[in-house]
């Protein structure tokens, strides 16, 4: 069946860096779909960490992580992958990877979600 298949999730230190990586299986992207990650903490409300289009251009990256990231996609392969940099304790989440023709900041039901991967950084 079509799914999102996530990896590279884990702990690090703060200011350590990490990979995360999105698989589409079951399914292609289209053309002009967008992939994104969305993160959600307890006790907080899901937020978008970033959306990359087909052209590899990436937006709604929040204020707190500008400058931390470094999104590709390899569309051969159905592979968007995330570099997160200089990762702070805030930055712990459960990262989720999402697809759909059209993405939107907020965390509503998309086309396709991924289960979700842990990212820890300790102080």
């Amino acid at each position: 069946e079509e799914s999102l298949v996530e990896s590279g999730g884990g702990s690090v230190q703060a200011g350590g860096s990490l990979s995360l990586s999105c698989t589409a299986s079951g399914f292609t992207f289209g053309e002009l779909d967008d992939v994104g990650w969305y993160r959600q903490a307890p006790g907080k409300a899901c937020q978008v960490v970033a959306v990359i289009v087909r052209s590899g251009s990436t937006y709604y990256i929040p204020s707190s992580l500008e400058g931390r990231l470094t999104l590709s996609r390899d569309d051969t392969k159905n592979t968007v992958t995330m570099q997160m940099e200089r990762l702070k304790p805030e930055d712990t989440a459960v990262y989720h990877c999402a697809h759909d023709r059209a993405l939107a900041p907020g965390c509503i039901e998309f086309k396709h979600w991924g289960q979700g991967i842990q990212v820890t950084v300790s102080a």
